[in-house]
């Protein structure tokens, strides 16, 4: 399996990119995604992260015509971390195999709001999403447009009221490490939406997207883009070391 953190990008020249560039060849980009830029156009009208990374290899590359930027996964608006788009149909195609068959790893840091009852757990909820409000709620199975969602968790540290959790995510539904960790009584650091009764105007969520995992669609080597949250609060209640070896 290669590795790729800040400050080791491959990358197959070009001139030096806005972005932190984990990874990038002729089939992907692995980057680094700033918090609060939705990741394609929304109704707000702000420059998405789609469009400015299409704009940003159009002016390295100097490529005439359009830029393909292919998006497989999604984070949301102020969520921040590692992300990896392709550069072609065909990566896009395969990369989205990956989605469907679970070859594709996902793992979070998160703070939250109290500490859950049990040091590690899979929570296991059918989650319903209101388009017209843009959020999510826990439903009971079985519940018309209800979809299965799953995650795993390990606290890592407790601290000023909050824990450090690493998620295992094993399905990828809309909000669905917000409104989980919610649902079991530890809403998110800063998350407005779903912890409006314990967080203030203005925070930032502290959600990270810290592993992305998945076989090149190409090479089939095994790549994985590390990104590790600033060091800012809440994130800087615990060490740095906790962190790095949480995401091995």
């Amino acid at each position: 399996m290669a590795d790729y953190q800040s400050g080791g990008a491959e990358t197959p020249g070009g001139a030096a990119s806005r972005f932190e560039v984990l990874f990038e060849d002729n089939h992907l980009l692995g980057i680094v995604k700033p918090v609060n830029i939705p990741v394609q156009e929304d109704a707000t009208g702000d420059a998405d992260l789609l469009s400015l990374l299409k704009e940003d290899v159009k002016e390295r590359y100097n490529k005439p015509g359009n830029v393909f930027m292919g998006l497989v996964h999604r984070l949301d608006r102020p969520v921040g971390g590692a992300m990896i788009f392709a550069k072609t149909s065909k990566a896009a195609s395969r990369l989205s195999d990956s989605v469907r068959t679970h070859s594709f790893r996902k793992v979070y840091l998160t703070v939250v709001h109290g500490v859950p009852r049990q040091s590690k757990g899979r929570l296991v909820n059918t989650l319903l999403k209101d388009p017209k409000s843009n959020t999510v709620q826990i439903v009971r199975k079985g519940t018309p447009g209800g979809k299965e969602a799953i995650l795993d968790y390990t606290v890592l540290g407790t601290a000023e009221g909050c824990s450090l959790l690493r998620i295992d995510l094993l399905t990828g539904r809309s909000h669905q490490i917000r409104v989980q960790l919610a649902g079991i009584g530890c809403p998110l650091y800063g998350d407005q939406k779903y912890g409006a009764t314990v967080n203030k105007p203005g925070q930032q969520i502290a959600l990270w997207s810290a592993v992305v995992g998945f076989p090149h669609p190409v090479s089939k080597q095994e790549i994985e883009l590390v990104s590790l949250p600033p060091q800012t609060h809440p994130w800087n209640l615990w060490p740095r070391h906790l962190q790095e070896q949480a995401v091995r």
